[in-house]
């Protein structure tokens, strides 16, 4: 069996029996290696190896972790959350319940885009906005496997289409690659090839919120330790406006999430909102609060330099190039599951993009696809299992705020309803944009 398939079954298995992602991660990387034709020795020397590449991921989140925790000393937070709270009544039996669950689910949705686009602050935000609401949902019972499709659909549609923030990033990282494996694209061309793929996102969360999670579901009402009030005021809701604005403008112009937190933080010390006797035990609560999304991005890279290392990454890529023969209807299809296959384990798309585009690119270009229809397939095939995958961020992500009481699994209540919702309309209308375009 080809050690890509094997490693990913292996993860992808063991987290559905509720095994900790790390430990799937590690045990899959171990699988692959062996089955890919690695010893023991050599496929622990290239995990631990690929640990490395992973320093500056695990920095940022760490960083907008102490950002986060920053901006929430401001008490924007907590005036999100009692203006929510004013919404539906204090016992959430207000006559526009029906009309407050939706503007919740609204604000929730633009929330996650903007963190993404406008505020590039990332998963960060939900931590520390997320678990306050969690009484509302239960007031309102929300099923909060929606809330996570909602996040999820946030953390990944908007960087498929917008070439800003993240989106940039991925558009750069697209057209880069392509180019290096024979077919120059502009930016501007991307946007519109992927717009057709996103499309299939926005059917998909449609159907999450309409259909899957219309009906009412109940949770306890637990209390939440780390949540604490803090108490707002002008000056700091305006200072933590500025710290956003601050940690957008140096990231962009640096090209750095590292830097661009640390100006946000910055920011709000000078706010006087977190005392600088009091900053230390802040940032590292706040760094304690990604510690866990950054250990699985450690674990993920590990896991992605093994495959890399058994060559079986090009094999299975090339075996779906000779099954294809000439069929376009085929060869669209099958490189769009071997991207999912890749991006699932891998838990990136933006890691994936340089792994398929290499042979993807000449293949899409001998079977006769146009140059937006190779967009739409490299794209795609990219962003594919980003939701639904055990070791992404923005599965982690959610499941970070929503088990803030340890009512919500992360791979039934996240994984499984964002794969079901994301990935399987994601293949289609892929498919769709390959043979339209």
């Amino acid at each position: 069996m080809n050690a890509v398939i094997a490693a990913v079954l292996v993860m992808l298995v063991l987290s559905l029996l509720r095994v900790n992602v790390v430990l799937a991660l590690i045990v899959g990387a171990l699988i692959g290696g062996l089955t890919g034709g690695l010893s023991l020795n050599k496929t622990i020397e290239v995990f631990s190896g690929g640990l490395g590449g992973s320093a500056e991921v695990a920095l940022s989140y760490a960083l907008l972790g102490g950002f986060a925790v920053a901006i929430s000393q401001t008490g924007l937070p907590n005036l999100i959350v009692d203006w929510m709270i004013g919404l539906i009544g204090k016992k959430g039996e207000s006559k526009a319940k029906t009309y407050s669950k939706a503007i919740i689910i609204f604000l929730i949705l633009m929330m996650s885009i903007f963190s993404q686009n406008l505020i590039p602050i990332h998963i960060a935000f939900i931590p520390i906005l997320i678990p306050p609401l969690l009484i509302i949902f239960n007031r309102l019972k929300i099923d909060r496997r929606l809330v996570a499709s909602l996040l999820t659909f946030g953390l990944t549609a908007p960087y498929i289409l917008l070439p800003v923030g993240f989106g940039k990033i991925f558009h750069e990282i697209l057209a880069t690659n392509m180019a290096d494996s024979g077919l120059k694209v502009t930016m501007g061309d991307i946007p519109t090839a992927m717009l057709l793929p996103t499309a299939g996102l926005v059917v998909g969360l449609l159907f999450a919120i309409f259909i899957s999670y219309r009906k009412p579901r109940t949770y306890q009402d637990y209390e939440i330790t780390k949540v604490e009030k803090k108490e707002y005021s002008k000056v700091g809701i305006i200072f933590s406006f500025l710290a956003i604005v601050a940690a957008l403008a140096v990231q962009i112009a640096l090209d750095s999430m590292i830097i661009g937190a640390l100006a946000g933080i910055l920011v709000v010390y000078a706010s006087g909102a977190i005392k600088w006797r009091e900053a230390d035990d802040l940032l590292t609560e706040g760094m304690k609060m990604m510690a866990f999304i950054g250990f699985v991005m450690l674990a993920a890279f590990g896991f992605a330099e093994v495959l890399k290392g058994t060559g079986d990454v090009d094999r299975l890529v090339k075996q779906a190039a000779d099954a294809i023969g000439n069929n376009q209807a085929l060869g669209a299809l099958m490189m769009l599951i071997v991207g999912l296959l890749v991006t699932m384990g891998i838990g990136s798309s933006f890691s994936t993009i340089p792994i398929i585009a290499t042979i993807f690119v000449p293949l899409s270009l001998q079977l006769g696809f146009s140059p937006m229809a190779t967009i739409a397939i490299v794209g795609t095939a990219a962003a594919l299992g980003d939701a639904g995958s055990p070791a992404s961020d923005s599965t982690l992500g959610p499941t970070a705020g929503l088990n803030a009481d340890t009512q919500h699994n992360h791979i039934w209540d996240t994984v499984v309803p964002t794969f079901l919702h994301y990935n399987i309309p994601l293949i289609i209308f892929g498919w769709i944009a390959a043979m339209i375009l």
